[in-house]
């Protein structure tokens, strides 16, 4: 537990342990534990679910471009209240009740992160047309200015941020959550971004969990199509934290009661661990 004291851990949070209440329960119960160890946890969540059936009920219809969703302005101010309302403080309530201290954020508090706006290239597969998708108020990283959140950690709270961020045009983006908890980590020098998700890790081609990986094995296995689908854009995601400034990234079994203890405060850990 010493190699972690005084040092900082962003944990993404999303997935199917978000919606378990008593797994959300039991997350609440580890984050403020690290706290107690002397650890100083940062929380980034996302809330795609939550976000899509907020829409169906407000019959808010979503246009797809290249199988992506378009954020239109109606689509973003869903997004916002729901990650920056709802989701936020019940997990702030949550961590508050297991005797910690967390504060909800979002990129918007305290200059936190200034937004792009994020163009997708697309090919379409049949004529071999390349186009750039306009996505709406969708956004990814541009400046992040971690003083709020050193600030907090200063005081013993437990910041928990919303991925909702201004852009220099004055609009509100909605950021892949993912991304949102690299640049986080970055700039914080965190010295672990542990990004929970609903696998227990990279596997490889038997289907068994591969405990460590470097980013030059990392991309051996993506060349090799050992990391595929969905797995390729998360991996890639752990490869930018590093290359910010990230001593090590997780990606671990969120569905696992305990997993983030599991992985700082044991030998055998609970995922993939991706250093440079």
């Amino acid at each position: 537990m010493q190699r972690y004291d005084k040092t900082k851990v962003v944990v993404k949070y999303g997935g199917n342990a978000m919606g378990d209440e008593e797994l959300s329960r039991a997350f609440a119960r580890d984050i403020t534990l690290l706290r107690q160890s002397g650890v100083h946890p940062v929380v980034v969540h996302g809330g795609g679910p939550q976000i899509g059936s907020m829409l169906k009920r407000l019959n808010i219809q979503s246009e797809f471009k290249g199988g992506l969703r378009v954020t239109d302005r109606a689509t973003v101010e869903v997004v916002e209240m729901v990650l920056s309302g709802s989701i936020n403080k019940s997990i702030v309530q949550n961590i508050n009740y297991e005797g910690g201290r967390a504060i909800g954020l979002s990129g918007k508090d305290g200059d936190m992160l200034l937004a792009r706006k994020l163009h997708r290239k697309f090919r379409d597969p049949d004529s071999k047309i390349e186009e750039i998708l306009d996505l709406g108020f969708v956004g990814e990283p541009d400046v992040v200015n971690p003083k709020v959140l050193e600030l907090i950690l200063e005081k013993d709270l437990i910041p928990v941020v919303a991925p909702v961020a201004p852009g220099r045009d004055g609009e509100t983006y909605n950021i892949n959550a993912d991304t949102f908890a690299g640049a986080i980590a970055g700039s914080l020098n965190a010295k672990r971004l542990l990004f929970l998700t609903d696998v227990p890790g990279v596997l490889d081609k038997d289907g068994k969990l591969i405990k460590q990986l470097t980013v030059a094995g990392a991309r051996a296995l993506i060349a090799d199509g050992t990391i595929s689908g969905g797995m390729i854009p998360k991996v890639e995601t752990c490869m930018e934290a590093l290359d910010r400034g990230v001593e090590g990234v997780v990606i671990v079994d969120g569905k696992v009661p305990h997993s983030v203890l599991l992985e700082l405060f044991t030998d055998h850990g609970a995922g993939t661990l991706i250093v440079p």
